[in-house]
């Protein structure tokens, strides 16, 4: 039985880490410690039982260290950053803070509980990171490996890239049980509606244009969240401390193709479904019309990186990963998910419209 600190374990990827974990490991005690910032959300873990959630900012090191010690934790599983490139671009400290401040605290807490002061029993601080770090790619450039150098072009990606060397950092100096995975894009099930999937799906439903940034073939790596999930936990199981994992989902599409199946995707829900057009009248599918008319095509945002793609040789040999859906299996299901559940993502609509 392990003992589990999930850090951002009430937003996105951190939510579905839990529910997983949950499922698959259900004699594991979970402790989610989350700030509960614009995108961490409390109904996010609705439906689980035994997992506490404790309001608090990883920043806060004796918060840290007096969690480590009341529930005898020996695994952090480190979710908790800001990440939304666009965010950073107009706000850039909280990304420093977060997620280099932050991850230095969580480091610093677990270095003093289970080497400095601990009881000599294994341990493992997994620092869950991002393909955006290691920048751009051209046309005919290879993939991501995990030995391609560092090269981030924005305040999230260079936030995030500070973090990794921390970790790999307190690794090499101090001996600390520490892995690192770099994931391309998510996407699935409770993904706040700012980012490109919730956002493109919720806008068909409504009638809202589709921005498209640039010349829509900005390419990415698309990874089904749960796909995600099941790499770090090959990489908690059987991964080797000190080493560095990249998680892809095997799907390096242009956005373009990618909001072409959304849009694909959503219409024949409609078709197959007439109580949709109920629900939702200013669909174009609700009306006979193409969703692919909302697509609307805007400025590039700066700094954009043109290709990621990720190379996931090493998770697949060492520790026997291979993501589980292809993008529009994956889509699919997050759609379902998302007609079924709109009793979740209507309230952060509504508080996402109150900000502005």
């Amino acid at each position: 039985m392990a003992n589990l600190l999930v850090t951002g374990g009430a937003g996105f990827i951190g939510a579905n880490f839990v529910h997983y974990w949950h499922a698959h490991h259900p004699d594991d005690a979970v402790v989610v410690l989350d700030a509960l910032t614009y995108a961490g959300n409390p109904a996010n873990l609705d439906g689980l039982t035994g997992v506490d959630l404790i309001v608090g900012d990883i920043c806060d090191t004796a918060l840290v260290e007096n969690l480590l010690i009341q529930r005898q934790v020996d695994t952090i599983v480190h979710f908790a950053a800001e990440s939304h490139v666009d965010r950073s671009i107009t706000g850039p400290d909280a990304f420093v803070t977060t997620n280099v401040i932050g991850t230095h605290s969580l480091l610093k807490a677990a270095r003093k509980l289970w080497l400095d002061t601990g009881t000599g029993k294994p341990h493992r601080f997994h620092h869950v990171s991002t393909d955006e770090v290691y920048g751009s790619l051209g046309p005919s450039d290879p993939a991501f490996s995990e030995t391609t150098a560092y090269a981030p072009n924005s305040p999230y990606s260079a936030s995030k890239a500070g973090s990794d060397h921390l970790v790999r950092a307190y690794h090499h100096t101090y001996g600390l049980e520490v892995t690192t995975s770099n994931c391309s894009n998510n996407y699935g099930p409770y993904q706040f509606p700012e980012k490109l999937i919730p956002l493109f799906l919720l806008n068909c439903l409504f009638g809202r244009n589709l921005p498209i940034y640039g010349d829509g073939m900005n390419v990415r790596d698309w990874l089904h969240v749960e796909d995600h999930c099941h790499g770090i936990e090959k990489v908690l199981q059987v991964g080797r401390p000190g080493e560095t994992y990249n998680i892809g989902g095997g799907q390096e599409l242009p956005n373009l193709t990618v909001i072409e199946e959304i849009c694909a995707t959503v219409d024949r829900a409609f078709a197959s479904d007439p109580e949709l057009a109920r629900r939702f009248p200013d669909a174009p599918a609700a009306n006979g019309q193409s969703s692919a008319t909302l697509k609307a095509f805007v400025t590039d945002r700066a700094g954009h990186d043109r290709r990621y793609a990720i190379d996931e040789t090493k998770a697949r040999s060492e520790l026997g990963y291979a993501p589980r859906r292809t993008f529009p299996e994956g889509f699919a299901q997050t759609l379902r998910w998302y007609l079924d559940n709109e009793t979740w993502w209507r309230p952060l609509l509504e508080k996402v419209a109150a900000a502005r």
